[in-house]
């Protein structure tokens, strides 16, 4: 059986390549790259000494089939990261399926889940939406989804529009939101910002903004309360919301455990009772935090 093995690539800096990786690199028949001209530096750095094949967006139609057939081994690397994700190996990986090829996908290097790590916000659940529409109902639309989205959102920006992109949601999701903007990760420059969408808007308009960007978007508070218990079972006072109820009591002195408690008995689900205590901090009066 023919096989196609997609090899991730690092990020930024060329110590994250794996053994495996540079095994395959080595090995297989033939490597086709998204950019060979970036894809020769890393080679050269490994001391690997092949012939690359452009395989790339506007390629891929044209040169993959006979690729795939005339190679028993084919590897392939994306510009940096984990091929699939947001670039053209997603269709090369349908084409050798179609053809009943045998298809590896090596572990290693991708942007989106460090920056998830990195935000600080939850990580059981969320969405990676790639890159946004550039304009239009497209656009509307997504940006309506991740405002709604009952788990984290996590998007790829480029650096030149990064700062419109935080405007955009900003107005989605609400100034307010909790976000954090990762860029040049892995590199000497590496950079986490974290804070509302406001705040993130108004620091990154003041100057030039360089590196390839994720940004991850917390969840909707009151969606994620909606997702866990039904909307019956959450008597909150006066109509309140969660974030609001917690900001009173917060105010009044009570927080950690005893915040959790007191919104979880207002009908709030378990997991949205937790975080709201964690953004509210501990209670001075304990020394306990909100765990269990």
């Amino acid at each position: 059986m023919k096989r196609l093995t997609l090899v991730p690539t690092p990020i930024g800096n060329l110590g994250d390549i794996t053994a495996r990786a540079v095994e395959v690199l080595r090995n297989a028949d033939l490597v086709a790259a998204e950019d060979t001209r970036r894809s020769k530096v890393l080679l050269t750095h490994l001391g690997i000494e092949r012939k690359l094949v452009r395989l790339d967006a506007h390629t891929m139609s044209s040169r993959a089939p006979s690729l795939l057939a005339d190679n028993q081994w084919l590897a392939f690397i994306s510009d940096a990261g984990t091929p699939g994700i947001s670039d053209p190996g997603a269709d090369l990986v349908q084409l050798a399926l179609d053809a009943g090829h045998r298809v590896d996908v090596l572990p290693g290097a991708t942007a989106f889940v460090p920056a998830l790590v990195a935000s600080g916000l939850a990580t059981a659940r969320f969405t990676f939406e790639g890159f946004l529409p550039r304009k239009g109902s497209l656009r509307k639309r997504r940006l309506a989804e991740i405002a709604a989205a009952r788990a984290t959102s996590i998007i790829y920006e480029a650096p030149f529009r990064l700062v419109a992109t935080l405007a955009d949601l900003a107005q989605a999701c609400g100034a307010e939101r909790q976000a954090s903007v990762s860029r040049e990760l892995s590199k000497l420059y590496e950079e986490t910002r974290r804070g509302s969408l406001s705040a993130l808007h108004e620091h990154y308009s003041a100057g030039e903004v360089k590196g390839e960007i994720v940004i991850v978007i917390a969840a909707a508070l009151e969606a994620a309360a909606n997702d866990e218990a039904d909307s019956e079972s959450i008597p909150m006072v006066a109509g309140s919301s969660v974030r609001e109820m917690a900001a009173r009591l917060a105010a009044v002195g009570i927080r950690g455990r005893l915040l959790r408690g007191a919104l979880e008995a207002l009908g709030a689900a378990r997991n949205v009772a937790y975080q709201s205590a964690l953004e509210h901090g501990q209670d001075e009066r304990h020394d306990g935090g909100v765990g269990d």
